[in-house]
């Protein structure tokens, strides 16, 4: 059996009455994926940042590479060859992808001289290592999400880490970048590097990782190979009950043409020539890669970015929009992607943000009308399950899956006539994706239509009730909400399914 280069003995961690961790175990081999599982609020979060110094626990024991540790700090998780890869890239935007991998990696005295070509050239090294097509000289703020998270990958991989700590990595990658990352990893794990591999894609997990551990409320539940369990079971581990339908099925057939897109097309976006109805009651998914234009599409919907061409229809009236404000007035609500940086702001109370896009309904002079902003939270704090202590709470203090929900409710509560959701469940659990799934067929049964965007095929394939396929800023297919991965994907490659 591979040694052992990390292992955790009933590991508790409590933030004031909360706790966090409740005795969690957790060991990792060298040469081994060790996936840890479980719906936001498990504890995955808290036993990473033990693993990496940044929390003292209050109780337990931690051995790393066969050593004692009582006090571990970031300094010394690092000295011992710990490195974590974050899902949100934590990178200095405005220095190169070269500069960030080198001060990462930089170990010298604060008045030392650095040699830039030697810098270059290392960094030049280690995004080739990963097959990451982005030259060192880049200025971080100017690379996608994807991007900037293959720069993290290199700066980890460049620091010797014999225990890598890969938190939601795929989360924000194309499905080539994802097939690069995959073959690092298991490069890693070749070469005797244990991987810590956390995820809420179980296809990721029966791809890559070797062994499992399913944390819930605090707690280990198991550990067990991957090879002895089905994705049913572990679901059923995560979150302790049966899931009948992670995508709930449409009851009812669709009514009236809401949406119709003909011709549309807009310069500053990259698309064209895209044609296309949505139907009240409805869920249109738009499935292809990184790129191919259909959050630009959404942006042209909802007034972001103006389109130059074709036509916008919504119950049959002609529309020229040109801000969200004339979005939102058309009855038009968009949930876009990045819901830290668009979807909630996460120091403002829940109540704000649930107003937020009808703020003149409660400010309608110099007084906000408290009562009636919290009356209307507080329905929707019933109606979408959003776990949370008051309408007064933070976005900052909810888990991902409740921040979403919060920011729907944003949209819901414009009263829309069609709801744009753009990757709706992008890092959320099982548990909250499924309840997810379920408010937004909910909503078509009343009548809503959607478009939703997704880059999680499974998640395309289960909810649409019909799948248009974009590709190089156009839609290029649609097909019946009963098509087979191989068809979607193939369009959205420009191949012909065979």
């Amino acid at each position: 059996m591979a040694p052992h280069l990390l292992n955790l003995a009933s590991i508790v961690k409590s933030f004031g009455p909360v706790r966090a961790l409740k005795g969690v175990s957790f060991d990792l081999r060298a040469g081994e994926v060790h996936a840890v599982l479980g719906e936001n609020g498990a504890g995955k979060s808290t036993l990473i940042k033990v693993i990496t110094g940044a929390h003292q626990p209050d109780g337990g024991t931690l051995v790393v590479g066969g050593e004692a540790v009582a006090a571990l700090t970031p300094a010394r998780a690092r000295d011992l060859g710990i490195a974590c890869i974050y899902q949100q890239p934590a990178l200095f935007p405005y220095l190169t992808a070269a500069e960030n991998i080198g001060l990462r990696l930089k170990k010298s005295g604060a008045f030392s001289l650095t040699n830039w070509k030697d810098q270059r050239a290392h960094a030049q090294e280690l995004l080739n290592r990963i097959g990451a097509e982005i030259s060192p000289d880049a200025e971080v703020s100017a690379l996608s999400m994807p991007e900037q998270q293959l720069v993290e990958i290199a700066c980890a991989l460049g620091t010797g880490a014999r225990i890598v700590i890969m938190d939601e990595p795929t989360a924000s990658l194309t499905q080539k970048e994802q097939l690069l990352l995959f073959a690092v990893v298991r490069d890693l794990r070749a070469s005797g590097i244990g991987v810590i591999y956390i995820s809420h894609r179980l296809e990721e997990i029966f791809a890559l990782a070797d062994r499992v551990t399913v944390l819930r409320d605090g707690e280990s539940i198991s550990t067990s190979a991957v090879a002895d369990l089905d994705e049913a079971q572990l679901i059923r581990l995560m979150v302790g009950r049966e899931f009948d339908h992670i995508y709930p099925p449409a009851e009812s057939a669709p009514g009236g043409t809401v949406l119709s897109l003909r011709n549309l097309g807009s310069r500053a976006g990259g698309v064209h020539g895209v044609t296309l109805d949505v139907r009240a009651g409805e869920i249109v998914g738009l499935a292809g890669l990184v790129g191919a234009g259909r959050t630009e599409l959404a942006r042209i919907l909802f007034g972001l970015t103006p389109a130059d061409s074709g036509e916008i229809t919504l119950n049959g009236l002609p529309l020229s929009i040109r801000s969200p404000r004339e979005a939102i007035s058309h009855g038009i609500a968009y949930v876009p992607e990045d819901r830290r940086r668009h979807g909630i702001i996460l120091e403002m109370p829940i109540a704000h943000n649930i107003t937020l896009a009808i703020l003149p309904e409660f400010f309608p002079a110099t007084l906000l009308r408290e009562g009636a902003e919290a009356k209307l939270a507080q329905r929707f704090i019933r109606l979408l399950g959003i776990k949370a202590h008051s309408p007064e709470s933070r976005g900052g203090t909810l888990s991902g899956g409740n921040q979403q929900k919060v920011s729907l409710a944003r949209w819901l509560a414009t009263k829309p006539k069609l709801l744009i959701l753009d990757e709706p469940t992008q890092g959320v659990d099982i548990g909250a994706k499924a309840e997810i799934h379920k408010i937004i067929r909910d909503l078509t049964r009343d009548g809503l239509a959607v478009l939703m965007i997704s880059s999680d095929l499974p998640e395309i394939l289960g909810m649409s009730d019909r799948i248009g396929v974009m590709r190089g800023g156009t839609l290029t297919a649609v097909f019946g909400g009963k098509s087979d991965a191989h068809t979607v994907m193939s369009a959205a490659l420009g191949q012909e399914a065979a």
